[in-house]
């Protein structure tokens, strides 16, 4: 068997293995996440397939809305965004987090908007789902529509500064995470970027939190240098948080558990400085994070994308690890001292999911080998 029918059993068999990928339409009930289809004004045939997480009680709650990113790939293919870190930490202070799933991604309708090389036109039509989120979301009574701070992420962030050139009544801050697009097909791609940012801040009143990292694998330290650059010049407020490396791809910060003590202070300094609720309250603690597997700590084992220094695995495992390096964050792998192996992707725990799917098929203790971005194995 070659490498590359190996690498597609691994895939199918590590799929196979995973409660996520079985289960991608579960609901989170210790977040109380439901799933609502909003109507796009103005487009009757189009409704964006948007996760709430909302606390219990009748509100009103003050909304952060998240804006996803755009994977390698089709659009429609995307899988729902469901950032349930970021969801825990708006929920323990009191927040409703709305995620929209913009036109043309996972069940939303339409096709994907602002195709082409107008990065800058890219960021405005897909500003405009956000529009149509919030409208529905300041409409319910559990909302209030004065309290909004908006976040992205990548393709998502773009979209969040895009949406903040709108002066949507309410909003009072953005945070950017690693956002913009990267169009290597289109000329100058990157100063297109830094000048669609400082158009976007020239109408933008609202403070910003920008963060990126040296070794992201889409923008350069120069490209984001340059976008902030631009952004202040034409009179934007935006702090760089510049956090340097972060794992194999600083891109990846949002998402990853290793992250939060990079983005989660910087954010409850903005949230407190534009008067939004800053600090966890007790009556919202039950949106904590006790029960989940602990996060172990990097090693230097090996280089992440190392196939070759995985211990136990035979080619079978080494494929898995392969697909298992193609999935989104959170992620993580296992190995059993007997050459066992299991992925998870997806989810609040993937940690916990991984460790079971190896042990189904170890007669010995399975351990953590990677997580997110990082290499655990001890």
């Amino acid at each position: 068997m070659n490498l590359k029918t190996l690498f597609l059993v691994a895939a199918l068999l590590g799929a196979a293995l995973s409660p996520a990928a079985a289960q991608s339409g579960d609901l989170d009930a210790s977040l109380n996440e439901t799933v609502v289809q909003i109507p796009k004004a103005g487009s009757p045939a189009i409704a964006l397939e948007t996760t709430v997480y909302k606390p219990e009680g009748a509100g009103p709650f003050p909304v952060a809305i998240i804006n996803h990113g755009k994977a390698y790939g089709k659009a429609r293919e995307q899988a729902r965004y469901r950032p349930a870190i970021a969801a825990r930490y708006f929920l323990q202070r009191g927040y409703a987090v709305i995620v929209p799933m913009r036109q043309g991604f996972s069940n939303s309708g339409g096709n994907y908007a602002g195709a082409g090389c107008d990065v800058e036109g890219n960021g405005l039509a897909h500003a405009g789902d956000v529009k149509a989120a919030l409208d529905y979301v300041t409409a319910q009574p559990w909302a209030d529509k004065g309290n909004i701070v908006v976040l992205g992420q990548s393709h998502g962030g773009w979209t969040t500064l895009a949406f903040g050139s709108q002066a949507y009544p309410g909003v009072k801050a953005l945070v950017n995470f690693a956002g913009g697009l990267r169009q290597e097909k289109c000329p100058g791609w990157e100063q297109a970027l830094a000048l669609g940012a400082g158009r976007y801040a020239r109408d933008t009143r609202l403070p910003s939190l920008w963060f990126y990292g040296d070794n992201d694998s889409y923008f350069s330290t120069h490209t984001y240098r340059a976008m902030h650059a631009q952004y202040t010049a034409a009179g934007g407020q935006a702090r760089l948080v510049a956090f340097g490396e972060f794992g194999s791809d600083a891109h990846h910060l949002f998402g990853s558990r290793a992250g939060q003590p990079v983005w989660q202070p910087e954010v409850s300094r903005l949230l407190a400085a534009v008067g939004l609720p800053s600090e966890r309250q007790a009556k919202f603690a039950k949106y904590g994070t006790a029960g989940l597997t602990p996060l172990p700590p990097e090693t230097d084992f090996a280089a992440l994308e190392n196939v070759i220094k995985l211990p136990h695995v035979k080619s079978a495992g080494r494929a898995g690890y392969q697909a298992y390096l193609m999935k989104m964050i959170p992620r993580a792998f296992a190995i059993g001292p007997d050459g066992a192996w299991g992925w998870a992707d997806g989810g609040e725990d993937p940690l916990k999911r991984a460790l079971h799917n190896c042990q189904r098929h170890s007669k010995g203790e399975c351990r953590l080998y990677s997580v997110d971005d990082f290499v655990v194995w001890q």
